[in-house]
């Protein structure tokens, strides 16, 4: 083999290596190995919007989703989990644009007695504009919870100032709405961008 053609080789086997290292990058695991990949979690709801909408689990169909269920009464957990949820999708924003661009961030009241649409519009509002806030009859709540796996519970106190008990659990869902993985808000936004880094694409 003369100069020119291990020259020409070598070329070509470089570009090749270089086409196939790109097509990893940012591909991400299998989602068919995620953590919640085939878990009974999730499904179709019929709630209501800030505005009073009527939404469904479908309209978000072709969208990942963050959920999460808490109520705008809380006077901590809720807040704070919402607060890293909401920066950990800026910081995976300004790193990963076009991907998060698919991605809808959801706030489901476990109180819908004080939790009304303009209630929960004014809470989201607080935090992100991006936020989708739901809220419905004790009924819509109730089975919606039940399809995502949520124990809640209202607790002692009066009418006005109870507490509620709940679980705390933030869900990521793919596209197709099945569950993919849970968000860790307990260690802040940076785990809960990484977490997304690992998984939306």
């Amino acid at each position: 083999m003369n100069r020119d053609a291990m020259l020409r080789a070598l070329i070509l086997s470089t570009l090749l290596l270089s086409a196939l290292s790109g097509c990893g990058q940012g591909s991400g695991p299998d989602l068919a190995e995620a953590p919640l990949a085939g878990a009974d979690i999730g499904g179709e709801f019929e709630l209501v919007n800030s505005t009073g909408e009527t939404v469904r689990w479908s309209d978000f169909d072709g969208k990942w989703r963050i959920v999460y269920f808490g109520y705008t009464f809380c006077p901590d957990i809720c807040p704070v989990d919402v607060q890293r949820i909401v920066r950990g999708l800026k910081a995976f924003a300004d790193d990963e644009p076009e991907a998060a661009a698919n991605l809808v961030p959801i706030f489901i009241t476990v109180d819908p007695a004080r939790d009304t649409p303009e209630v929960v519009g004014e809470f989201t509002a607080a935090f992100s504009p991006q936020l989708v806030g739901l809220t419905g009859s004790e009924e819509q709540v109730k089975q919606a919870a039940d399809t995502f796996r949520i124990f809640y519970n209202r607790g002692a106190g009066t009418d006005a100032g109870y507490l509620m008990d709940h679980s705390t659990v933030t869900y990521l869902f793919g596209p197709d709405g099945q569950p993919v993985s849970t968000l860790p808000t307990d260690q802040g936004a940076k785990a809960v961008a990484a977490e997304l880094a690992k998984w939306v694409r």
